[in-house]
């Protein structure tokens, strides 16, 4: 296999572990520099350079994008996608990982614990949004930070308001979140590689310190992972559209609560922790997986005219609730079910013969037009551009009543001035 690890910081333990792990297998192996890479667009096929000249071809790719970078390294990996080049990590998916606010909307659409959060800009709703997670002391991350950076904790919801308007003061956004106060400083780290979990350590936070990273001074411990975590983390890493992730949980009283999912997770403590060889079991994954690179399927069934890609949700009174997929009447409108979603199971390339239940979610390929009419209608807005009413404001915005008596409406008929004020 020729492998590209994507890398700004060559020397760092990561980088060389992975490097010598594909060197000791055999592999063909560099360290490009994410920055060097030039996107070529020019020719009829997606092409890149690098360091201005045409780049080699390679069989994969270990994205290792640096915060900084995000925007353009993202570009890269995708313009690597577009060249049929495996990657575990793709674009979107480090995309998703990267963003908290994102992260955490996509995982809560998939019934994923995780600590409460709320995510406010209007000065006057922060006050309710800190009693929504259950009050002071709470957590306040930025959007974007790495190791521990951008994470304070307010001990009272007057320091949190102060905070976050000083944040907001200097255009950063902010997430609100529940403090989980029995997990003592301690949080688990589980290495998800392809569909397992390779390797897991629990992370303690030192001193008055609340934050467990490793960076910021936390011990590490090897731990064994129960059945409810090891999912967890794999459903996370899945659910973002990473196959090599560090998955951050909390132990809540409930179970586990995901705190974050890392698309370049750091392999010097994880391997220290537990003496195994992660670089080793991500390079062997990514050379059993080299020859079938993801591909963004929507896009790609999309191409057809007339066919592409929708989920259907089988609801409440549908004629298919307890029909096989057979008898559904599905493959009689051209829609074939390429996975069948039930509660948080997951069934591919379902049989014909599987029942369909209250509830399920169904991602299908097929006739668009005939898809739609498996959706339950909506009030659509009538095609036709209807008059301008006579009167068309029924009555002042608050503001602008407060700042001046209202001016008398113009008529539909009323030349006016050829301009909107």
């Amino acid at each position: 296999m020729k492998l590209a690890i994507l890398s700004r910081s060559p020397r760092a333990y990561s980088t060389q572990r992975l490097k010598s792990a594909a060197l000791e297998r055999g592999h063909d192996v560099k360290v490009l520099d994410t920055l060097r890479f030039g996107i070529d667009l020019s020719t009829e096929e997606p092409d890149l350079t690098f360091r201005g000249r045409p780049l080699s071809s390679y069989d994969a790719v270990l994205p290792r994008i640096g915060n900084s970078v995000t925007y353009f390294g993202t570009a890269v990996v995708r313009q690597f996608e577009q060249m049929d080049v495996y990657t575990p990590n793709t674009a979107a998916g480090i995309m998703n990982s990267r963003d908290k606010l994102r992260a955490t909307q996509i995982l809560s659409r998939h019934q994923i614990a995780m600590p409460a959060t709320v995510f406010v800009r209007n000065r006057g709703e922060v006050s309710s949004a800190i009693d929504m997670v259950g009050g002071a002391p709470v957590v306040i991350k930025l959007l974007e930070g790495t190791q521990g950076i951008g994470v304070i904790l307010a001990p009272t919801k007057k320091v949190a308001e102060a905070i976050i308007e000083t944040l907001h003061g200097t255009n950063q956004q902010v997430l609100i979140q529940r403090f989980v106060e029995e997990s003592k400083g301690k949080d688990i780290r589980a290495l998800v590689v392809g569909d397992r979990v390779v390797a897991a350590m629990r992370r303690s936070a030192q001193g008055d310190e609340f934050r467990s990273n490793v960076h910021r001074g936390g011990s590490v411990e090897r731990v064994e992972l129960t059945p409810e975590y090891e999912e967890t983390a794999l459903r996370a890493a899945h659910i973002m559209g990473l196959r090599v992730a560090g998955v951050d949980m909390l132990e809540g009283t409930d179970g586990p609560l995901v705190m974050e999912v890392n698309s370049s997770p750091g392999l010097q403590g994880i391997e220290a922790a537990t003496e195994l060889d992660v670089a080793g079991a991500i390079v062997d994954y990514i050379a059993d997986q080299a020859g079938f690179p993801d591909i963004d399927v929507r896009q790609r069934l999309s191409v057809s005219r007339g066919y592409g890609v929708a989920e259907v949700a089988v609801h409440a009174g549908s004629e298919m609730v307890g029909e096989s997929i057979e008898d559904s009447g599905l493959l009689a409108k051209d829609v074939q079910v390429l996975t069948l979603h039930r509660g948080t199971s997951v069934f591919p390339n379902p049989a014909d013969s599987k029942v369909l239940e209250e509830g399920d979610r169904l991602l299908c390929f097929g006739k668009l037009e005939n898809m739609r009419s498996l959706i339950p209608a909506r009030s659509r807005r009538p095609k036709k551009v209807r008059k301008l009413p006579e009167n068309p404001i029924l009555e002042p915005v608050a503001e602008e009543a407060a700042a001046a008596p209202a001016a008398p409406a113009l008529s539909a008929t009323d030349p006016g001035t050829g301009s909107d004020a």
